[in-house]
């Protein structure tokens, strides 16, 4: 007999023809989670670098079927090799577990958990059942609740229908920073079903069905796009009503792309301080000066530029906040090591951080 809360728990169904139960370990009654998820709610063993904390509950629908995409950098992907419930995902274990188990572990640990964001994937089931586990955690407690959504598979009215299942902030991973690059890495380029317009679109639908600063972007760096492209799709982004949640590429094991590098330090650390500014509408991208697409000037005095860089708030994560206006998807080492090289810091830099900053902003190229 396993005790409640087993990841190995599941549902069964009935094989007519066969003559035999079967698991049937899928989303709605069950959904994957984040090992740092996992960690935080006491399922996996295990300590952040640095005693960061994990304010998010991140969980994913899943299916035997997998994802009906072809991302030629996600772990998800349907080229990538292997079972779908066995593939990682950002280079970690999303191990399966049922969702009423995850709802009393929440419960348990109220005052650690300021936020659940439910990642949906592409498939027809998806929407239906997106909208089903999100009016279950929103009927068990007051935790605010995220969905990053899958726009190729959805209708219009979807959004809408979101809201009212209790959603209070829409997420859109648009990845890439051109059309380009979108099509190259997530529509014809590897025969997915993906469309950049189909992603902008719902971007700047769910911003005025949510409200101002209730829909963020996923962005990555380090795709192949110039600082300017990608300081131009934030500025978009913001001025749509959106803010930019924003990621380092780091390559997925037996992807496409496992043999790409990260962008170089100097690099995401000017994006990210872009993004800080646009998004704190301090700062706009045709304000700033680039040199070969690269930015060399942030339109901003001096003075208030050095104090923002020496509070060190642009290199902390990106992404949607708790009810304590903190962001609470911080997202501890998803898209680097644990170590002196953080991209995004899931805590508040200290004073020997802020000095690495600035030296890791002024190593043109270097990686890390």
């Amino acid at each position: 007999m396993r005790e409640p809360g087993d990841s190995k728990m599941s549902c069964t169904a009935y094989d007519a023809e066969q003559g035999k139960e079967m698991e049937a370990t899928e989303s709605p009654q069950f959904v994957r989670i984040s090992l740092a998820a996992a960690m935080t709610l006491g399922f996996q063993p295990g300590l952040f670098y640095r005693n960061a904390r994990l304010h998010c509950i991140n969980l994913l629908l899943t299916y035997s079927k997998g994802c009906g995409a072809r991302c030629a950098y996600c772990g998800l992907s349907k080229i990538r090799p292997g079972n779908f419930s066995e593939k990682s995902f950002i280079r970690v274990t999303w191990p399966v577990h049922r969702v009423e188990d995850i709802i009393q572990r929440i419960a348990e640990r109220r005052d650690r958990v300021k936020r659940i964001c439910v990642s949906m994937l592409t498939g027809k089931r998806a929407v239906e059942d997106t909208r089903k586990i999100c009016e279950r955690l929103r009927s068990s407690f007051d935790v605010p609740v995220s969905l990053l959504v899958s726009p190729t598979v959805m209708s219009e009215g979807d959004l809408a229908s979101f809201k009212s299942a209790g959603a209070d902030k829409i997420g859109v991973a648009i990845d890439l920073a051109t059309p380009e690059l979108f099509d190259r890495y997530r529509g014809s380029g590897t025969g997915g079903p993906h469309r950049w317009e189909t992603y902008w679109k719902c971007l700047s639908d769910a911003a005025k069905i949510f409200g101002d600063g209730n829909a963020g972007a996923h962005l990555m760096v380090g795709m192949g796009e110039t600082e300017k492209e990608m300081s131009g799709s934030i500025q978009k982004i913001r001025d749509l009503g959106g803010r930019t949640h924003l990621f380092s590429f780091f390559p997925e094991a037996d992807s496409i792309l496992s043999d790409r590098v990260p962008p170089p330090m100097d690099q995401y650390r000017r994006i990210q301080l872009a993004r800080f500014l646009i998004d704190g509408e301090t700062g706009r991208a045709e304000k700033f000066t680039f040199v070969n697409g690269r930015i060399v000037d942030f339109g901003v005095p001096g003075g208030m530029l050095e104090g923002i860089i020496d509070s060190g708030e642009p290199f902390r994560t990106s992404g949607c906040e708790g009810y304590d206006g903190e962001v609470a998807c911080n997202r501890p080492y998803a898209n680097s090591r644990p170590g002196p090289g953080i991209r995004n810091f899931p805590f508040r830099p200290d004073n020997r951080d802020i000095a690495r900053i600035r030296k890791q902003m002024a190593r043109t190229g270097d990686k890390g």
